[in-house]
């Protein structure tokens, strides 16, 4: 039995700002470095379990990222402190968000915290994040994280064990007396549950004739150095049997290479030049933390994620997991198209509008609701873990493309074929000035609080709109009756086309504002036009409408997708 030291009851003063995002706390490094700013946000967690904290199992994973291992060992000693029974760290402080999701649930703790900042980038000079999962597996709901807040505006002091010492380098476990009380640390291999997972909900045998040696479709997968990179190195070159080169930057680096490990056209183009001249048929980036994926086909062929979702849930049936738990129904973020909507209303399922934040999906997989939920923002996944999974999503296209024998263009000009196509677009505007960016979404919401403004006719490019409807999105949860309000701006076109509006809560500095663009067509002339080329006139509406150049000085937008 190792000793813990003392539990010291160190004073302190509360931080502006410790306010949880859609997916928790995230700020610069050298924020997170200041005398006690992470121990207040860890105890406010804490402290926000209630009674249930004495005696509890949490787990402990991140991504990598610089700054985690310090983290890790701040969490370590303040839970032993503040009467935790039992952690579980992944080795080095390492775990996906997916594979921390799936530990929760697989081993019934408490919930836990995921270290990471997700997409945003990483090192001394970037960002870092902390949020808390609950013990579903899942993002903690609006309710828990505003308790949160409430906690870090008052308080006055935070429990530690400053000399406690634990080996979380090596994998095993660590038994400590803390004040009479046993105190456990299980090191754990971070990778091992979640692969077994995986080979419970696909057919890797199918898979790796497909994509294995003498398969006939060769594959790119870029972990963009973040944290699926052992998952990837483990599930597709050992388990799957594909070569050393179809798996690229697996290595983790603290700060993802000096990149955006962000899986899209701009942040991920080198994953997009090597699958136009190369001659790979398929091809994959995932993010950061490991739960968004980019999906590709041959010759850079892009799969939309709501289109990625909508070919998903047509095509459920064809994975092992599903056919054994059926197929129950499907969520969308509001702003993703309702390409996936098309699909529901075929197969006679429900499928819900939710706000953007994975933890709105939670109520409903939990309640048996559906079984596949994505976002645009490049986040797809099911009733597997309660987070969305980017290896998970990959596996789950090359399982329908084994299944089907079928390319990736293929399948999705045969889905468009049978359900019309959802065009859509965003446009990212990065690191603005927060006030100029706030004075746009106030005259968009008095736009769309104006009477007024429903049959206002808007011109661009040859083409004139005509406002049908507008609103700031709104919900209530079917589950629990909760409900989220100002979501998001949504101003509706009366030919089908659509405007969206929000700023983003997942920077550390600035603001984002997100503009999406999406119109429905069925005309099989126009099916497999350019997505920018389509929207182009919806999208200069949109601008003068918002007056995003005037108002923020941006005359492009950081990055299109």
């Amino acid at each position: 039995m190792l000793q813990s030291g003392p539990v010291a009851t160190v004073p302190t003063q509360p931080f502006d700002g410790q306010k949880p995002g859609t997916s928790g706390l995230r700020k610069t490094v050298k924020v997170f470095q200041q005398a006690n700013y992470t121990q207040n946000f860890v105890q406010s967690i804490l402290s926000s379990i209630g009674s249930g904290l004495e005696g509890s199992t949490l787990v402990v994973g991140g991504d990598g990222r610089f700054y985690m291992t310090e983290a890790t060992d701040i969490i370590i000693k303040m839970c032993a402190a503040n009467g935790v029974s039992k952690l579980i760290v992944g080795q080095g402080g390492f775990l996906s968000t997916p594979a921390v999701s799936n530990i929760i649930r697989k081993y019934k703790t408490d919930g836990g915290f995921i270290l990471t900042a997700s997409h945003n980038p990483g090192g001394p000079d970037a960002d870092f994040g902390i949020k808390f999962n609950m013990s579903n597996g899942g993002p903690a709901p609006d309710a828990q994280t505003n308790l949160m807040f409430e906690n870090t505006k008052s308080l006055q002091s935070y429990k530690i064990c400053p000399d406690l010492q634990c080996d979380f380098n090596t994998v095993g476990e660590y038994n400590y007396s803390v004040e009479g009380r046993n105190f456990t640390v299980q090191v754990i291999d971070p990778v091992a549950d979640y692969v077994d997972l995986m080979k419970s909900i696909f057919d890797f045998e199918m898979i790796k004739k497909l994509i294995g040696e003498g398969g006939k479709l060769k594959v790119l997968i870029n972990s963009l150095h973040g944290a699926t990179g052992p998952y990837v190195e483990k599930i597709f070159l050992q388990e799957l049997g594909c070569a050393k080169s179809s798996c690229i930057k697996t290595n983790v680096l603290t700060d993802f290479g000096g990149g955006h490990p962000d899986p899209n056209l701009t942040y991920a183009a080198d994953l997009v030049e090597a699958m136009r001249t190369g001659d790979f048929g398929f091809g994959a980036a995932f993010d950061g933390d490991g739960d968004r994926n980019m999906i590709l086909g041959e010759k850079a062929f892009f799969v939309t994620p709501c289109d990625s979702l909508a070919v998903l849930a047509n095509n459920l049936e064809h994975i092992p997991y599903f056919k054994k738990t059926g197929v129950k129904g499907f969520a969308r973020s509001m702003p993703t198209s309702a390409a996936v909507d098309r699909v529901a209303k075929k197969k006679g399922m429900e499928c819900f509008d939710t706000p953007t934040g994975w933890k709105y999906f939670g109520n409903l997989l939990d309640a048996g609701r559906i079984s596949l939920c994505g976002e645009e923002s490049f986040g797809t996944g099911s009733d597997h873990v309660r987070e969305k999974d980017g290896v998970w999503a990959a596996l789950a296209w090359l399982q329908v493309l084994a299944s089907k024998d079928t390319t990736v263009e293929a399948l999705l000009k045969d889905h468009w074929n049978e359900f019309g196509r959802n065009f859509f677009t965003r446009y990212d505007y990065e690191g603005c000035e927060s006030k100029p960016c706030e004075t746009m979404m106030k005259n968009l919401e008095d736009f769309v609080a104006s009477a007024d403004s429903v049959g206002k006719e808007f011109s661009a490019l040859g083409k004139t709109y005509t406002v049908s409807a507008c609103d700031n999105f709104s919900y209530t949860d079917p589950v629990d009756g909760s409900k989220a309000s100002k979501q998001g701006i949504r101003i509706m076109f009366s030919d089908g086309s659509r405007l969206v509006f929000r700023l983003s809560g997942t920077g550390s500095s600035g603001a984002t504002v997100r503009m999406y663009v999406d119109s429905y067509e069925n005309d099989p002339a126009k099916l497999f036009g350019s997505a920018q080329e389509m929207l182009a006139p919806c999208v200069e509406v949109g601008l003068q409408i918002s007056q995003l150049r005037e108002l923020t000085g941006r005359q492009q937008p950081t990055v299109i997708t």
